[in-house]
Formats: C-alpha cells, structure tokens, sequence
C-alpha cells in the first residue's frame, strides 16, 4: 500500500468516525429531551394520565409516575377542585366511560389487603391518600409511593386513577368514605 492510498484509507476512517459519533450525539440529545431532571436524578416519565371531570364536575389535570430508586414519583397538576382535601385513588379497571366514573370499580387492590393510608404497610396498591386544593381550586402534588410499580404483575398501568369530592378517612372500608368521583383517566404508559 502506497502513501496516497493510507492517506484516502485513514481519511475514509476518521470521516466514518466523526459521522457515528455526530449519530450518536443527536440520539442522546433527542433521548435527554425527553428525560427529566428532579431530585431524585434524570428518570424517564414512564406513565401519565389526563384526568377528565365527570358530569357536573369542572375538575382536570395531569398526573406524571415515574421509577426511581425508592418507588414511583407521582406528579400531579389539577384545576377546577372544590377547596379543601381531596382522595384519589388508583382503581381496578380502566374504564372512566359512566358518566360518574363507576365504570372504574372498586380500588386497585391484587394484593387483598384492607384499605389504608398511603403510609400504611397494608393497604390497597391503589390507596394514595389525600391532597388539598387551594381557594382557587388547584392542586400540585409531588412525592414518592413506595408500593406503586410500572411493571410486573401489580403495575398500575391500565388502571383508572380517580379523584373524589372529599378526603379519604383512611378507616372506613373499603373505600375511605371519599365521596363522589369528580375526575377519572386512564394510566397510560408513555
């Protein structure tokens, strides 16, 4: 091989090089696009649900579950509440279709347990507790639920998350005595 032909030969290389590491670098810049940064470390959303009221209610939102290392973190944004504390709940069906959100049955509960607090060791998967909404009828929520999972045999994903009229007394079963249903949507992978 002559000089002039590992001249073209190397310079073939380092062109081939450069153009994967260009793809590589637009692959991870399109992929960090859709990570999020918390305190809890970049993690991908792997689930959202758009809550949608039912009749009579005005009340909307979104709900973001993402993995991290001790749980799923839970996101929420909601409008359109009554003031004050509000339970929401993962339910057994993903079904919101009945005008009252009935459609969704009961709450998320393959594991048999009586219902519970969101701290409780036994409780309902889909026992999430309560929130309160601000005079204006908003609510922004932010932590991390030990007993939800994305995956598996007890994922959430596919269930209906609901939102009640009142708060979760977390004693009466096997539901929490919430009151009406205000808001439902579907857990949709993402």
């Amino acid at each position: 091989m002559n000089l002039r032909s590992e001249t073209k030969t190397a310079g073939l290389f380092l062109l081939l090089a450069w153009g994967a590491a260009g793809c590589a670098s637009r692959e991870a810049n399109q992929h960090q696009s859709t990570m999020t940064t918390t305190r809890y470390g970049p993690r991908r959303a792997q689930a959202v649900v758009y809550l949608t009221p039912t009749r009579g209610s005005k009340t909307i939102g979104t709900v973001t579950f993402t993995p991290v290392t001790d749980g799923v973190r839970v996101v929420a944004g909601m409008t359109g509440l009554a003031p004050g504390l509000h339970a929401f709940h993962i339910h057994e069906n993903g079904d919101c279709s009945a005008p009252d959100a009935s459609s969704a049955g009961g709450h998320y509960n393959p594991t048999g347990m009586p219902h519970g607090g969101p701290g409780s060791m036994n409780r309902h998967i889909g026992d999430m507790g309560n929130f309160a909404a601000d005079a204006n009828g908003e609510a922004h929520l932010d932590f991390v639920d030990t007993h939800l999972t994305l995956s598996g045999p007890y994922s959430i994903i596919g269930h209906a998350l609901i939102v009640h009229a009142g708060a979760d007394d977390y004693v009466s079963q096997p539901a929490g005595n919430s009151g009406p249903r205000v808001a439902c949507g579907v857990i949709m992978s993402r």
